[in-house]
């Protein structure tokens, strides 16, 4: 916590208001909406509900095909299945590891010449770093297909000197607990388009229409985010950029301590990303280093240090065994040699300087 989130949960205690919606959720709103000069937004219960309201506003249903990043968190694509519809998983390339440019042109080339053009594409700002726009905006517009950013990941980072989630027709954020700001649970849908918002928002309260009494005339869903917890938001969001400041001095630190090791290399920051290095990742060479990263990955935990392998790609997942990729096993290999260090933004120097000396302690790494 920044400092002052208590002070604003002690606000809405005192008001004695609790529930959903209020005026923490409208501040919230409006703080997000400024910092990010994206004009409209409405807080949510998660990220995944955002993405979710997103596919719905574009009228996504059974039997569409939408297109997803394929190196991502599975809740990126289960919003696709709960729609019925079919996601196709785009790879990604080396330069962002973010969805390839190129491999998109192709399945949308491809799918222009069958009939089957996808009713959305989600691209993922993976790992605090945003996608190659300038490349894949262009070919989505060439065949009338919007683009729904999940820059869940991804809150403060910028790309040509614009903030991560205004890049699409609308964009989703995650404040849950391992994100860069948090309010325990939570999320938001970010658009320059108000209809959406609204849309949204009415989707969101169950689908309430306007009547004195309780009318549904279609599906709604409990996607609305409390005041209680706007109130932690409002006060993370004073912090935001420090905690940028701080992943990328923790990013910076790592690579200066592991600049010697033969065969470590780092997640690239791409052409025109200021990435918030949500996470610090690395790819291991086996033949240079005498070891992978699972090799790693246990020696850390034995010393009660937590890292992760990369994302698993969705295609390889066994849910998703059967959708359509188009692939150059970019993601594969990323999966199979990549590590995610330790990058909370409460840590120190000196115990990021710890981590990479355990790190080098691991049985049979070579070089060190």
């Amino acid at each position: 916590m920044g400092g002052n989130e208590r002070r604003y949960v002690e606000q809405a205690f005192d008001s004695n208001y609790i529930a959903p919606l209020g005026p923490m959720v409208d501040a919230f709103e409006a703080r997000m909406q400024q910092m990010l000069d994206i004009p409209h937004a409405a807080a949510l219960s998660a990220g995944t509900g955002a993405l979710h309201l997103a596919l719905i506003n574009l009228g996504v249903g059974a039997g569409d095909f939408v297109i997803c990043s394929d190196l991502t968190f599975a809740a990126s694509a289960n919003v696709i299945r709960y729609l019925g519809a079919t996601p196709v998983f785009i790879d990604c390339d080396e330069a962002t590891w973010n969805m390839d440019p190129d491999l998109l042109a192709q399945e949308l080339e491809a799918r222009s010449r069958n009939g089957s053009l996808p009713k959305a594409v989600i691209v993922v700002d993976l790992y605090g770093q945003p996608a190659d726009f300038d490349r894949i905006l262009p070919v989505c517009q060439r065949f009338g297909v919007p683009v729904v950013e999940d820059a869940a990941e991804a809150l403060g980072a910028t790309y040509r000197g614009r903030y991560a989630g205004g890049f699409g027709v609308m964009g989703a954020l995650s404040f849950n607990g391992n994100k860069i700001i948090t309010t325990s649970g939570g999320g938001m849908l970010l658009s320059h388009h108000k209809p959406y918002i609204d849309h949204a928002r009415f989707l969101a309260t169950q689908a309430r229409d306007p009547a004195p009494h309780y009318q549904h005339s279609r599906l709604g869903y409990n996607y609305r985010m409390s005041n209680l917890l706007a109130a932690v938001g409002l006060g993370q969001m004073e912090v935001l950029m420090q905690r940028v400041e701080r992943k990328r001095a923790i990013n910076a630190l790592y690579r200066e301590l592991l600049r010697d090791i033969p065969g470590l290399t780092f997640m690239p920051e791409g052409p025109g990303c200021r990435s918030t290095f949500w996470l610090t990742c690395v790819t291991l060479d086996r033949k240079a280093l005498g070891v992978g990263p699972e090799d790693i990955r246990l020696h850390l935990e034995s010393v009660n240090i937590e890292s992760r392998p990369v994302w698993k790609p969705m295609h390889l997942q066994p849910y998703y065994q059967d959708a359509p990729v188009r692939q150059r096993e970019v993601g594969r290999r990323l999966f199979e040699d990549g590590l995610c260090l330790p990058s909370g933004t409460a840590m120190t120097d000196d115990e990021v300087a710890m981590v990479v000396g355990h790190l080098r302690e691991t049985p049979g790494l070579a070089g060190v």
